[in-house]
């Protein structure tokens, strides 16, 4: 029977890779200004929301997944994918049930204080969601020593766990999110990269 813990980090992991780029691709055409409102929001809001959770759940594998030497860098990635999960989701709910519902109807001055805007409120709050989840994939990282796909997985989330502090002081400094722009490519190729380690025929967990 196929270990649990690979069944879990391998579908994790591919739900996260999946969420990531329904978000990717219509960021790509909101930026482009394809996507009318408050479309461009929703296209946005619903991939992320379900994202948190995938991401989280492929830490608590991860963390599972560690050697008994390493898993205390698991859990610390746990502890912040957590933090991650909690902040975004608040945000992406109440926009997509209470926000964009008030605009849509007209009310939108009732909720000025919700909007996600540039600069925002909540997009301070969502931005230090994110930077929550690179330093969950920076710690994550340490739990993988070896050569070849393990190596290329360490550095992945390595590279990814780096951007956190562009991504959380993006919303001070505009200028920081031509480097956090590059989460775009540094999840994905993470969360693909994590779908084959859990894989592995030859994947094994250590027991202690």
């Amino acid at each position: 029977m196929e270990n649990i813990v690979a069944r879990i980090g391998r579908w994790s992991a591919a739900l996260s890779a999946i969420f990531g780029i329904a978000y990717i691709l219509p960021q790509i055409a909101v930026t482009m200004g394809m996507i009318p409102s408050p479309w461009d929001l929703i296209s946005l809001f619903v991939p992320s929301l379900f994202l948190a959770s995938a991401f989280l759940v492929l830490m608590v594998s991860v963390c599972n997944y560690a050697t008994q030497e390493r898993k205390v860098w698991g859990q610390i990635g746990t502890a912040f994918a957590v933090v991650y999960a909690v902040l975004v989701s608040l945000v992406y709910f109440v926009e997509l049930t209470v926000v964009i519902p008030k605009i849509i109807q007209g009310m939108g001055d009732e909720v000025a204080l919700l909007h996600f805007d540039p600069g925002s409120f909540m997009q301070a709050v969502d931005g230090l969601g994110y930077g929550f989840m690179s330093l969950s994939a920076l710690f994550a990282a340490q739990v993988f020593d070896g050569a070849g796909l393990i190596r290329w997985t360490r550095w992945a989330l390595r590279a990814h766990g780096l951007l956190a502090p562009a991504i959380m002081l993006s919303v001070m400094y505009p200028a920081l999110i031509a480097i956090g722009v590059l989460w775009i490519i540094t999840f994905p190729v993470s969360a693909i990269l994590l779908y084959k380690v859990f894989s592995r025929p030859s994947m094994k967990l250590d027991s202690k």
